[in-house]
């Protein structure tokens, strides 16, 4: 097993765009014309090919792209017991699309032991050579909240917790029990994706109560969520490396949101347990690079310059130049570089092919290694 860990100074966040013949299997087996079995081995097939192609790239990490299911998010959330997959009232709107209806309900007390993604995270280690990086990556503590706190989920919530308290002390068990079970098999490099900050910072912003909530609720909750993600990460060893990523929606090339980082900084960079933070940058709606100074020197900002939505390859030099504009408030030595978010945050994929998709980190990887050299490694 290799010694170094994330961040690298060319990184990526975590999804790739699934094969067709992925997708056709998954196709099949909700139509129930193949068993899960058979899904399995699909999705086998296409993460040990996925593996090759990330090491044959030149990177130093690898994930299983999420191959193995519908959203970046949800998917783990059906995997602890307790809570169940629901349809809501309505998908999320993004700026032009709507997604699926797709969410979470209880079925009972939340609780972490047995989570699929332990056994998943235990195949990549088996099928990844030992020099490379196996980057597991879930959802937040505060995103289940956050969609547990959706109206129409709240009638199994109450059903189950009457206390509030009580709902969150389960939700950081639950995360405490698939951590240690991803620690004891081998996983020293966990990111935990977050979109719940991109939504209080576009409240909080503009004094919007997207929550209908007042500015003083908003930051109550801004409070909560840092607590929440911070009880569930705290008190490791470590040689475990925990990152987190943000960002303002990714689906099938669409955003959600638009809100700079200014104010969320505090608490988000100040008081977090994270030792790097995975952040959107490819637009202006992420705003301007001054919250980096908040982050503390001995932290890594990954900055997400490259767009996955679209093929079009950045322009060399304006990501050069960027780079150097944020390490005038972030030392440069503890910055990194990768596409703004994954390649295919659902199974549906952003609008790229796998070719561009591979180009777009080709690109990644030749910036960085003109800005920091050809050590890749930020913990040499």
């Amino acid at each position: 097993m290799t010694t170094h860990n994330t961040p690298f100074h060319y990184d990526f966040v975590g999804s790739f765009l699934r094969p067709e013949f992925l997708k056709q299997a998954r196709s099949d087996f909700a139509a129930g014309k193949i068993d899960r079995a058979a899904l399995t081995a699909s999705e086998d097939e296409a993460i040990k090919t996925l593996i090759f192609k990330q090491v044959a790239a030149g990177f130093h990490s690898v994930t299983d792209g999420e191959f193995r299911r519908a959203y970046w998010h949800l998917d783990f959330f059906w995997g602890l017991n307790g809570a169940e997959h629901a349809q809501g009232s309505s998908g999320n709107q993004f700026h032009e699309w709507l997604t699926r209806p797709d969410s979470v309900q209880l079925s009972s007390k939340l609780d972490g032991h047995n989570h699929p993604f332990v056994e998943h995270f235990k195949f990549m280690q088996a099928h990844t050579p030992a020099n490379v990086v196996v980057k597991q990556t879930i959802p937040a503590p505060a995103q289940l909240l956050f969609e547990l706190d959706r109206p129409e989920n709240q009638k199994t919530v109450v059903r189950y917790y009457e206390d509030r308290a009580a709902l969150l002390a389960d939700i950081v068990h639950a995360y405490r029990l698939v951590i240690a079970d991803l620690y004891a098999a081998g996983c020293r490099n966990l990111q935990l994706d977050d979109c719940t900050w991109s939504v209080l910072a576009g409240a909080l912003d503009t004094n919007v109560a997207a929550f209908r909530l007042s500015p003083d609720e908003l930051a109550a909750t801004a409070a909560t969520y840092q607590e929440l993600n911070n009880a569930a990460t705290a008190g490791w060893p470590p040689d475990l490396v925990l990152s987190t990523h943000v960002c303002r929606g990714n689906f099938h090339s669409d955003w959600s949101g638009k809100s700079a980082y200014n104010a969320i900084a505090d608490p988000l960079f100040t008081r977090s347990n994270y030792h790097a933070f995975y952040l959107e940058y490819d637009t202006e709606k992420a705003g301007g690079f001054e919250p980096l100074a908040q982050v503390p020197d001995d932290k890594y900002v990954v900055l997400g310059l490259i767009t996955s939505k679209f093929p079009q390859l950045e322009e060399r030099k304006h990501i050069i130049d960027r780079i150097h504009e944020a390490a005038k408030y972030h030392p440069l030595e503890r910055l990194c570089l990768s596409p703004q978010c994954g390649f295919a945050s659902t199974e549906e994929g952003n609008i790229l092919n796998e070719s561009e998709q591979f180009a777009k980190l080709a690109l990644v990887k030749s910036i960085a290694e003109e800005v920091w050299g050809e050590n890749p490694y930020t913990d040499a």
